[in-house]
């Protein structure tokens, strides 16, 4: 137990009724989950607003209560404090609750539209090989060293990254790679977290139906970096038009990495195929597993990243040549008679234009590409005609399909990603709402030698349906079909 004013350090109070002595042996903002002696912080969320449920957290024992408004009605023994913000407020309890956690690790944040599971992950996998002790936290899964938990969101709840960050403690952890969503950033979940480090990898369309506007979604990551601490290290990809802005008014160490221009960390693309990528990575010559520019940029970031964690250069070379691919992103399979299929997460106008250029890039184009994509429901609606026209301009054939269409009817889904089809790639095109049976076509549809694209899901091994979730997983459902198909 710990008491309540030990674990308001640094949160700015606007009111207290009651005795801030009280013990604290728990700390919730879900009031279904609360017990006696627990702490309710009550934020208004999207949904609903924790401040109607105020009574409800003290009916079940809850004795302190943080709010943006002091209720009318007080009950005795039992202490209030107001705030200005319960989210940012949440996570500074958070922190201090386990101990500030962040300030014993080497923490660093990647955030982004696309790469930030690859950078993690990646990131993750080379200093395991490095033989330290490692914690991930990001889209696919979290890992304390070699304990595996299952995420749920790609920023957790400010409680839950710090309950995770405490186990790394626990465990002797010493590095922490960390996805950082915009809406982890908006939603205050990162407030109070130690970073060494922040990682920018590009920008592009994403999530405007909760920014609303691009700039805003922009000024979102940016927060990220100007809150860095001047110990710490800000690296930006300088090839996108933002990474420069990024860096504007952060007080950490600069540093750039790209493609295509001047930067302190450069690379070059010597070779690509679907083996794998040979780089040029400043002056030194590295072969990697990984496939497509995108995963040029992804290796550089990643090796910018653990020099300026102090690992040696040619250690980190050889340890970038061992880097298996993340669960999902660009995973490939080739059937007996050689078609090749590939699954990847690209769920944002970019992402699938830079699998799609990457497939195109390497293939001789003599084999026919089949793409299979969807967009998800209950979500922004505006990127969806841009990947109907991305997909129909850049694959031979395309089959338009659900993907986790949610609470939305899938046909209305459909019919705005069919709206950004050209007149001159109709016959590309076909729909085919149910996802199996879309996968099932590209493989009937394919001959040897051609490439079928599923595109949008990649790790997931769900789809959500009215509210529900339904076992799927593309990687497998290719498999099992190109498997029948050879009998």
């Amino acid at each position: 137990m710990i008491a309540l004013k030990d674990i308001l350090y640094k949160v700015t109070l606007n009111a207290v009724v009651g005795s801030t002595s009280i013990g604290v042996d728990a700390v919730n903002f879900d009031s279904r989950k609360i017990e006696k002696g627990n702490l309710f912080v009550a934020i208004r969320g999207l949904v609903s607003d924790g401040h109607d449920y105020i009574d409800l957290a003290i009916d079940k024992g809850a004795t302190s209560i943080v709010c943006e408004t002091i209720p009318k009605k007080l009950i005795d023994g039992v202490a209030y404090v107001e705030v200005d913000n319960s989210s940012k407020a949440l996570a500074i309890i958070a922190s201090n609750f386990y101990h500030n956690p962040s300030q014993n690790l080497r923490l660093v944040g990647v955030t982004g539209t696309n790469g930030k599971t690859t950078v993690t992950s990646l990131l993750y996998q080379l200093f395991k090989k490095a033989g330290y002790k490692v914690g991930l936290l990001s889209t696919v899964k979290i890992m304390v060293d070699e304990t595996e938990y299952k995420a749920t969101h790609t920023t957790p709840d400010s409680l839950t990254i710090n309950k995770y960050l405490s186990k790394m403690n626990t465990e002797g952890v010493e590095f922490c790679f960390m996805e950082v969503s915009s809406h982890g950033i908006h939603q205050h979940r990162t407030e109070g977290l130690h970073f060494e480090g922040g990682i920018f990898t590009n920008l592009s369309h994403d999530h405007l139906d909760y920014h609303k506007t691009f700039a805003e979604y922009r000024d979102v990551k940016k927060k990220f970096f100007d809150e860095l601490s001047s110990q710490a290290f800000a690296l930006s990809n300088v090839d996108d038009k933002n990474g420069l802005v990024m860096l504007q008014n952060t007080n950490a160490k600069k540093y750039t990495y790209a493609l295509k221009q001047y930067a302190d960390y450069k690379t070059q693309i010597l070779e690509n195929q679907f083996g794998g990528l040979l780089l040029k990575v400043n002056d030194s010559e590295v072969w990697t597993k990984l496939i497509g520019n995108f995963n040029a940029y992804n290796v550089l970031a990643i090796y910018a990243t653990a020099e300026l964690l102090g690992l040696e250069k040619v250690e980190i070379l050889r340890l970038i040549s061992d880097l298996e691919s993340v669960s999902g992103r660009f995973q490939y399979v080739v059937s007996d008679d050689k078609i090749t299929a590939i699954v990847d997460y690209a769920h944002t106008p970019d992402a699938l234009k830079n699998v799609l250029e990457t497939v195109n890039n390497i293939r001789t184009k003599n084999e026919v590409l089949i793409t299979v994509v969807g967009c998800g429901g209950d979500r922004d609606k505006t990127k969806r005609p841009k990947m109907g026209h991305i997909a129909t301009t850049l694959s031979n054939k395309v089959i338009f399909t659900n993907d986790n269409p949610r609470s939305e009817n899938p046909e209305d889904i459909l019919n705005d990603i069919e709206a950004g089809v050209e007149p001159q790639n109709f016959k590309k095109a076909l729909t085919i709402q149910d996802r199996k049976q879309a996968i099932k076509a590209a493989c009937q549809m394919a001959q040897p030698n051609d490439i079928i694209l599923i595109a949008g899901k990649g790790h997931e091994t769900y789809q959500e349906i009215k509210g529900e979730r339904f076992d799927f997983d593309d990687l497998k459902i290719v498999k099992e079909f190109l498997k029948q198909l050879q009998k």
